[in-house]
């Protein structure tokens, strides 16, 4: 008897709702139940069943109560309450099963339960005598009773709950089911004698009276469910259907695509084989075949065979990344043809009004003369992808050309807050919390093999360092920024302070020096300013500035408001463009090009940003998320060489990214070395802290939390 799928409770013959067991309890106190005859017989007839079948064995039932059987599907009834003195032999796991599913239901409070067993308890009982069989037929009285007599309120269940202890039948029951109420005052007689045994129950005229045929009716129900399920699977189908067409045609628009570029890459390469075959000529004096038509077909057939050339297929790094690469190039396409079509609605709202006119023929030769030109935009997109796949593919690991050994390196205050490299890469300078600007010669780090290596010029601070800039314009001039909100400017040729600035009130975050205007420096700090000739206030800390290379009329900064901010310094108030789309504080903006910056945040991810595809001065696109490295609440650092982005992580890694790829192209883990051993050991609460690479080459300076500097090269 016992199911699982869910319950019918209806309030007609027409309405059924499916839901999960629910002991009989909750579906008796349901506040909406109708009595339906047909329905309250069948539960009745199953309890007297499970009862009759215990009495036969002349077992006592005892817990003849509501909250002590589960309603399932079809309200099938099954008893989850061991018996009193039990010999029945019932799976008492699969009643433990049930009866834990039903506790996960609302189950009845504590304080019905104790009226029901109040309300259950037969004359004879309350007097003291033991339960006997009887007691059970009265218990059964008591179930029909309530079958047939539901109440809207507890109140009202508990006053005609009492009168039923003295006989007393509701109006409600006398005057809609008098057979019923007949057959309880039979059940709930005071003496136990007088009541009938489950023989004389089930052979009684009420229970055998002819009705409908509840196995017809259920089944009956059971085919109309079958009908509406299936009418769910044919629409879920449909939906299949649908949603498979539209992917379908999206695949096959994606295939067009894909052989037209296939097409395109064709045509160039054959192009390039005629110009190497053309100066092959002029070289050597002899005729060389030209490309023909049948050498394209065969180009164009073994693509079609894949036969892709082996350093595509022997690259683990790209075929490990091959999905993200596929997703990169059709982001690229799909950009590309967004804006070619966002371009061409101006033109074809003019041809639209051409043909309105009568003049097609002019709409026509127009289209045409226009083919060619879309057929060159259309290969656009080649270069600058097959630009970034050849450089992600072109270094394979980043290697140690050398580690700084410095004489401090016991000192527990090492952590290198910024790293920077002067005009012509000759020398790098690094500062932090140690309150010194150091400066070292690059090459002879690289070429002297010494224990200790020690800086050609180290400048002192009154406080902590946060960041430094050199000049471009001249070479020995650096700019540095401190946490108590001063920007200083050195001298390094001399060692001298030339000058400072103390018009923030907080910690300095970041300073610049223009490379376009080399007479301008951005600072940025917490009191949320961000440029010393003039002042950009913003309501959030200013975590980094930069100014682009080009320029020095326009400056981005990043702030703790998850926010990038482009701005005109002519105009000063508002910004020419807002980067939204970081969750956390933007700790890093680097310029990878006059119009794409990049910028880095504690939400473990970097930004590419097209400053050209602001809508309304909000961009809220990013070109990509770089994502590899972790990064929740440190600044990690971030340099840009050549397409190239070099970043920190906080498990102690360097990462390096490229402009056309999301994913990492390399990374090195900085591993420490122990003192009792000797051996190198990775350390997780040690993160990088500073980045920099050597100009535009593939050398980078990278510096951890400890003060460990290591320059590094793409190999």
């Amino acid at each position: 008897m016992d199911g699982s799928s869910g319950v019918s409770n209806r309030s007609n013959d027409d309405h059924i709702v499916e839901c999960e067991d629910v002991s009989l309890r909750q579906w008796l106190d349901n506040p909406e139940r109708l009595v339906d005859a047909f329905e309250c017989f069948h539960v009745f007839r199953q309890i007297v069943e499970i009862v009759n079948v215990a009495h036969s064995q002349n077992i006592v039932v005892h817990n003849v109560r509501p909250s002590c059987f589960v309603m399932s599907s079809f309200n099938h009834v099954s008893f989850i309450e061991s018996a009193s003195c039990s010999d029945s032999g019932s799976d008492e796991e699969t009643r433990t099963k049930l009866l834990e599913k039903v506790k996960k239901q609302l189950f009845p409070m504590k304080e019905i339960l104790a009226m029901e067993m109040s309300w259950y308890t037969s004359p004879e009982e309350d007097l003291g005598t033991i339960s006997t069989c009887a007691s059970d037929v009265y218990r059964l009285g008591v179930l029909l009773f309530e079958l047939f007599c539901p109440v809207s309120s507890r109140e009202e269940k508990s006053r005609t709950m009492s009168s039923l202890r003295h006989r007393v039948l509701s109006p409600q029951i006398l005057l809609n089911w008098p057979k019923e109420a007949s057959f309880c005052l039979w059940l709930l007689h005071p003496e136990p004698s007088f009541r009938p045994s489950m023989s004389e129950l089930l052979q009684s005229e009420f229970i055998n009276e002819p009705r409908e045929n509840l196995e017809d009716r259920e089944a009956a129900i059971e085919v109309r469910d079958r009908i509406e399920e299936e009418e769910l699977l044919l629409e879920f189908l449909l939906l299949i259907q649908q949603r498979k067409q539209e992917a379908t045609e999206k695949l096959h628009d994606t295939v067009s695509l894909l052989s037209s570029d296939i097409d395109q890459v064709v045509k160039r390469q054959l192009n390039l084989k005629e110009k190497r075959n053309e100066i092959s000529r002029k070289r050597i004096r002899q005729g060389v075949e030209t490309v023909t038509t049948e050498e394209y077909e065969d180009e164009k057939s073994k693509l079609d065979d894949n036969e892709v050339s082996s350093m595509f297929l022997e690259s683990s790094r790209l075929m490990r990344n091959f999905k993200k690469l596929e997703s990169v190039y059709f982001a690229t396409r799909y950009r590309q043809i967004k804006a070619a079509s966002a371009a061409e609605k101006p033109l074809a709202r003019y041809y639209s009004a051409l043909s309105s006119d009568g003049r097609s023929s002019e709409k026509s030769s127009i289209s045409n003369l226009t083919q060619p030109l879309n057929d060159a935009k259309q290969g656009a997109w080649i270069d600058p992808f097959l630009e970034g796949l050849c450089k992600y593919l072109t270094f394979s690991k980043l290697r140690v050309k050398a580690d700084l050994k410095q004489g401090d390196l016991l000192n527990s205050s090492n952590l290198v807050c910024a790293i920077g490299f002067d005009r012509d890469g000759e020398f790098f300078a690094t500062a932090g919390v140690n309150k010194r600007i150091k400066i070292f010669e690059c090459e002879s780090i690289i070429n002297d093999g010494r224990d200790i290596h020690y800086p050609v010029v180290e400048l002192t601070s009154r406080s902590k360092l946060s960041g430094i800039c050199w000049n471009s314009y001249i070479k020995s001039q650096i700019a540095s920024s401190n946490f108590d909100g001063v920007v200083q400017v050195w001298d390094v040729a001399r060692s001298q302070l030339v000058t400072e600035m103390k018009e923030h009130e907080k910690r300095v975050w970041s300073i610049d020096i223009s490379s376009a205007d080399p007479t301008l420096l951005a600072s940025g700090s917490d009191d949320g300013s961000g440029v010393s000739i003039g002042t950009i206030k913003t309501k959030a800390n200013v975590c980094c500035v930069q100014f682009p290379s080009d320029s020095g009329r326009s400056l981005a900064f990043g702030s703790a408001d998850h926010k990038v901010y482009y701005y005109d310094l002519r105009k000063p108030k508002l910004p020419l463009c807002t980067m939204i789309g970081h969750n956390k504080t933007v700790s890093n903006v680097r310029f990878v090009d006059s119009s794409t910056l990049v910028s880095s945040s504690t939400d473990n991810t970097l930004k590419l940003w097209d400053l050209s595809m602001s809508n309304s001065g909000v961009n809220e696109t990013p070109l990509h998320s770089f994502m590899g490295h972790t990064n929740a609440k440190n600044f990690v650092g971030l340099s840009v060489s050549d397409g190239y982005i070099a970043t920190g992580s906080e498990t102690n890694e360097v990462f390096v990214y490229h402009k056309a790829f999301p994913m990492p192209v390399l990374s090195y883990m900085f591993k420490t070395i122990d003192p009792v051993s000797g051996l190198e050991v990775e350390d997780a609460s040690q993160f990088i802290s500073s980045v920099c690479w050597r100009g535009q080459s593939s050398t980078l300076v990278a510096a951890n939390s400890t003060g460990n500097i290591k320059i590094l090269e793409m190999v």
